[in-house]
């Protein structure tokens, strides 16, 4: 790529990282975005991104559905997410005069609803992470606070022992964009919680160096996201779950089960910690077609 692209790439990543604090993989993301677009920019001639024109910008689109092995329409909206983004930030900062990139409009996405699993089957998979090893007693904790927090992996994972606040049951939650929120758990995780901070953590604490670390590894580091699904993995085998599981699918069943429980829509915003509610009300539907599959198959005269 050429070099004034490159700065150009540089700036917005510098700025995305100690300015809006935007995760390690959401930057990795955006990296990603911006180096094929820049290296696409110098095959066209494009070496500095005032040279860039709509037209350049809704042909990088469309290349990438066009070749070989086609990028979905997700992928493809995340990828001119990335170029608003550094055409956007370029222009406030006073090195472009015009954004190339508004008038380029996503591809349509069908709507994912999001998976989650049945209230009977969560207590199978926590059940099944049970035992009085260290590591089975940091296993049943970690589970039984995603399930009580909807927290993200990441979230969990980046949890220190200053972020369980004891007396309030609840967590000190460091989400997207840096944002601080507190997440109250129940009775159950609570329990495990305690297990695991009384039994189990000082031994793993005493294999590693000293880390402020919540969840710890068998080493005594800080525990990874790759071995957080590891760990739900063997539980969701071990509790012979057809369903396929992962980390955001515990977050999933946490929204749908709270809103099918009658909690309203913006408390589950909160405690998701999305920035928009409409992010959350996808749960809604979830729900609701529960309701209706329940209804249909239920009723005597519903068909």
């Amino acid at each position: 790529m050429s070099q004034a692209v490159d700065r150009a790439v540089d700036q917005f990543l510098r700025h995305v990282t100690l300015e809006r604090g935007l995760s390690e993989n959401t930057v990795n993301a955006y990296r990603r975005d911006l180096t094929a677009y820049a290296v696409w920019l110098e095959a066209q001639g494009r070496t500095e991104l005032e040279q860039v024109t709509t037209t350049d910008v809704s042909e990088y689109i469309a290349s990438l559905r066009d070749r070989e092995q086609p990028m979905s329409a997700a992928s493809v909206s995340r990828a001119l997410s990335s170029l608003r983004g550094l055409h956007k930030f370029q222009l406030e900062e006073g090195n472009l005069t015009e954004d190339v990139t508004r008038l380029q409009r996503p591809p349509k996405l069908g709507r994912r609803l999001p998976k989650a699993i049945t209230v009977t089957e969560v207590e199978a998979l926590l059940n099944a992470a049970s035992g009085d090893e260290p590591t089975a007693l940091r296993d049943r904790a970690l589970l039984e606070l995603l399930y009580a927090t909807g927290a993200r992996v990441s979230e969990i994972v980046d949890l220190d022992l200053d972020d369980v606040i004891p007396d309030a049951d609840m967590l000190r939650v460091i989400g997207k964009g840096n944002k601080q929120r507190l997440v109250p758990f129940g009775s159950y995780a609570k329990v495990a919680l305690e297990a695991y901070l009384v039994r189990a953590r000082p031994l793993l604490s005493s294999r590693g160096h000293a880390t402020p670390a919540l969840f710890l590894g068998a080493r005594g580091g800080r525990l990874s996201r790759q071995h957080v699904w590891m760990i739900i993995q063997a539980a969701a085998e071990k509790a012979h779950l057809t369903a396929k599981v992962s980390p955001h699918t515990l977050r999933h069943s946490f929204a749908t089960h709270l809103l099918a429980g009658g909690a309203d829509v913006r408390s589950v915003q909160e405690l998701l910690g999305h920035s928009s509610v409409a992010t959350t009300q996808i749960y809604t539907q979830v729900t609701v077609d529960t309701l209706r599959e329940s209804y249909l198959t239920a009723h005597p005269r519903a068909k």
